[in-house]
């Protein structure tokens, strides 16, 4: 039983060597470990509050990001309505310029045609006049080569002129 139950001087000894241990390390082992420990543990919770500060920058970022995009596609359906308008206005003033053109012409060769139908009415004028005098003159030789009518002739332009 010996064996089993130790002796007075093997724990005494033991504790003495714990305790001599136990005031070593905390003397030179332990500080460093726990300060190493406590550096190492605000390390971690710097990393976990920047992780979350770099998380939250993350977050704003993206809602920028998404502003940006719907500000983005504002821009564009704006240049797009806006070109819509542009086009449909050069569209517009397009047609309004043809019709004033077209009616311009129109009126241009209305005035033409008015002035060549009053032209062919005055040189069919003359031409009837032409005519007129010559189919006058015609009539007139014939009757004047005889001497009774031209007494009537006289007669009837004498009594013309009274009724009138």
């Amino acid at each position: 039983m010996e064996l089993v139950t130790p002796g007075f001087g093997l724990i005494f000894w033991s504790t003495i060597t714990f305790l001599l241990l136990v005031f070593i390390l905390g003397k030179f082992a332990w500080k460093p470990i726990l300060s190493a420990i406590h550096e190492r543990e605000k390390s971690i919770e710097e990393a976990l509050h920047a992780a979350e500060r770099a998380r939250d920058d993350m977050k704003n970022l993206q809602s920028e990001h998404e502003k940006l995009l719907r500000q983005a596609k504002a821009e564009r359906d704006l240049i797009l309505k806006e070109a819509k308008e542009t086009r449909d206005k050069v569209v517009s003033d397009a047609q309004k310029t043809a019709i004033t053109e077209a009616n311009a012409i129109m009126a241009r060769a209305n005035e033409e045609i008015k002035r060549e139908r009053e032209q062919a009415f005055k040189e069919l004028r003359k031409e009837v006049a032409e005519i007129a005098v010559q189919a006058a003159t015609i009539i007139l030789k014939g009757q004047l080569s005889d001497k009774e009518k031209q007494g009537a002739l006289v007669d009837a332009y004498i009594k013309e002129t009274k009724l009138n």
